[in-house]
């Protein structure tokens, strides 16, 4: 995959009302169907930002429940033959499950596309929206400082290479919660599927369940991306933004931390408040004043 991909440059004109406009080139974030197959099979058809679609079609599978380790996930590669031509257009990926491992269900199977701003619009029915996880992260032990916490969003801004060009496309990051150190960052005009290359990336590098970590994201918190996380073994789901009230249920049910509008120096804890380190230190005092 060439990074030239990624964005594109485009002839536009800009107008401040009162001033002459200004004609001249700007740089927009590529938008192209990712059609994923399994074992030849097509199973979603995503909009999304190219790049890392090796770890997207691996998160994705995650996601779905079709795998749960490194060991599941047998090989990728893209398909020739896309166009009448014969070309391969780096848009069509089939995905080689490993020995043993069960081929997905036909009730997973989309049937139209799953646009870059909503990643549960393909799913062909309500029922098929919630999964289950092979995953507990009740049982988590992780705490985080919350000082340590608030210094994640700049750090994800820092790093978001293709956002400072464009201006167009989501984040999402895994940061270890004990040290804060960034272990993945990946971008995508989708919300979800930057959280499917992050987990796709430890998919491959073989850390799922991934205990002990924090997943952050640029936007707002949705039940999907709450559900991806869970998939993943992820105990702690951070949000730039508000999260939706399923996600805060979801999260709530499963013993996930839930924190949005994680902006300066303050957050709004909406689940599992005692992963935060200082927040925990507050409320055992509290308990002691009490006693």
């Amino acid at each position: 995959m060439t990074v030239g991909r990624i964005t594109v440059r485009r002839r536009i004109t800009r107008l401040t009302v009162g001033e002459a406009s200004i004609a001249r080139e700007d740089v927009l974030a590529v938008e192209e169907p990712l059609e994923i197959r399994v074992g030849g099979r097509s199973l979603a058809i995503t909009m999304r930002t190219p790049g890392h679609d090796f770890d997207l079609a691996a998160g994705f599978l995650v996601s779905e429940g079709v795998i749960s380790s490194g060991d599941d996930f047998g090989a990728a590669r893209y398909c020739a033959g896309a166009t009448s031509e014969g070309l391969n257009t780096y848009n069509v990926l089939d995905v080689t499950l490993s020995p043993g491992v069960a081929p997905p269900d036909p009730s997973l199977e989309r049937n139209f596309f799953t646009t870059s701003s909503c990643g549960l619009c393909g799913k062909a029915s309500i029922d098929a929206v919630r999964t289950q996880s092979a995953y507990q992260v009740a049982d988590d032990p992780l705490e985080v400082s919350s000082e340590l916490l608030v210094t994640f969003p700049e750090l994800l801004r820092a790093e978001q290479a293709v956002f400072e060009k464009t201006g167009g496309l989501h984040a999402a990051a895994l940061f270890d919660g004990a040290t804060g150190e960034l272990l993945v960052l990946r971008e995508d005009v989708g919300r979800h599927n930057a959280v499917d290359k992050v987990v796709g990336w430890a998919v491959k590098e073989g850390r799922l369940p991934l205990r002990g970590v924090v997943l952050m994201v640029s936007g707002r918190a949705s039940f999907e991306l709450t559900q991806k996380a869970s998939m993943a073994g992820i105990p702690f789901l951070a949000a730039v933004s508000a999260p939706s009230s399923l996600a805060a249920e979801l999260a709530s049910e499963i013993g996930m931390t839930l924190v949005g509008f994680l902006r300066g120096n303050s957050m709004v804890i909406y689940s599992g408040p005692e992963r935060v380190a200082e927040h925990a230190h507050e409320a055992q005092q509290g308990k002691a004043v009490v006693a």
